[in-house]
């Protein structure tokens, strides 16, 4: 038995890359000013914000002016959904757009606003790949409908969206569109005018960033209303004193992760069909949840007949493997994935599915480990259950 850890759980949230600790411990052991403040470190501290944020425009190719530093992936998607929902309102915008495989914060946020707000919403569905089809969009947009969010990448099965041909619709109708791009960073390009959003969402820690901050991209002349209220940060769209050594360290993460973005998703590429070929072949009544063409190379969603998520991944756990049964928000939940379901999935089918999650740190050894110790461990497994053959 190997006696080191692996890990392949990325997608829920990867290791602080030492060169974004680096740039952050100045800020983190010396004396970290407030931005706001007119002194000398005051000022320091303003400085390195503007620093970040044109890094950020940079790998974005916006403007910094356009950047909202925010706590994470939640309360960007919240201030997104949220702050335009409530900005258009007045005009007779009451309608929503997005998918039924978005992640929680989208349809929770999506809950509320129909719930305290009177919003209306509709959800598209997706098909067996679990892709949306773009016509399926342009038949839901109506006269009232606000704002479209459909995620870029899909953090359970790392299936991508057709966001560029999704945004040209959502413009051609005069529809404010947005993304949740939390998983993209260092796999896919981030180019908001290339994709054609309105709004994306993205969290430091999905990228070797530290916990604790995101951002929002916001297209200049996009209406929004603040949903916290306070100070005049962040041109008054987002009060409250300003992470400094987070968002520096955001920024690094970020330029890190697109300058080896071509390099970095080639090798999880081939990690992953390894992973995939691997297990489809050794494994009887295993199957890929998912695309295989149109997906993230870091995610791999493998479903087993006959058996439980749960004991599988506790298996996996005591022999030093951790994976995942999907969304880490939502791992407490005994309920199949709502992702899984949506794709047409049999609760069974869900509930018997787990999530390898690639990163710079997994090699081919870690690759060769998990499938040697994979089929027995599914096969011990069966021998209890009734639909076992």
């Amino acid at each position: 038995m190997h006696n080191r850890l692996i890990y392949l759980d990325h997608a829920a949230t990867t290791p602080l890359d030492p060169r974004v600790l680096e740039a952050m411990l100045p800020f983190l052991s010396g004396m970290s000013g407030n931005a706001s403040s007119i002194h000398q470190v005051g000022r320091a501290a303003l400085q390195a914000l503007d620093d970040a944020r044109e890094q950020v425009a940079l790998v974005l190719g916006c403007q910094p002016k356009e950047i909202v530093f925010t706590s994470g992936g939640s309360e960007s998607i919240n201030l997104a959904l949220k702050g335009v929902a409530m900005a258009l309102r007045a005009q007779g915008k009451n309608h929503l757009i997005s998918s039924t495989i978005e992640h929680h914060a989208v349809l929770h946020a999506l809950d509320y606003l129909v719930e305290y707000e009177g919003f209306t919403v509709t959800l598209l569905p997706v098909d067996r790949n679990g892709r949306v089809n773009p016509a399926d969009l342009s038949a839901a947009i109506r006269p009232e409908t606000a704002l479209v969010s459909v995620m870029y990448a899909n953090n359970e099965t790392g299936v991508i969206q057709p966001i560029t041909e999704l945004a040209a619709i959502c413009r051609e109708r005069g529809v404010l569109f947005h993304t949740d791009a939390v998983q993209a960073p260092g796999q896919l390009s981030l180019d908001v005018n290339a994709l054609g959003v309105d709004l994306l969402s993205l969290t430091a820690h999905k990228f070797y960033g530290p916990q604790g901050v995101g951002l929002l991209y916001l297209r200049r002349g996009t209406p929004l209303v603040p949903q916290i209220n306070g100070g005049a940060q962040e041109r008054r769209r987002r009060a409250g004193t300003e992470n400094v050594a987070g968002i520096v360290g955001l920024a690094k993460a970020l330029t890190i992760a697109e300058s080896e973005r071509t390099t970095h998703a080639s090798r999880l590429r081939a990690l992953s069909e390894r992973l995939i070929d691997g297990v489809l072949s050794r494994v009887p009544q295993s199957w890929l949840n998912g695309d295989r063409g149109s997906r993230l190379p870091s995610i791999v969603n493998l479903g087993f007949a006959c058996i439980e998520t749960e004991s599988l991944l506790l298996l996996l756990d005591q022999r030093g493997i951790c994976a995942s049964s999907g969304s880490a928000c939502t791992s407490g939940s005994l309920e199949p994935s709502h992702v899984l379901l949506a794709m047409g999935l049999s609760p069974e089918e869900a509930n018997g599915s787990i999530r390898f999650s690639l990163g710079r740190q997994t090699t081919d050894e870690q690759i060769d480990i998990v499938l040697d110790l994979l089929p027995d461990l599914v096969a011990q497994l069966r021998t209890v259950t009734s639909c076992a053959k």
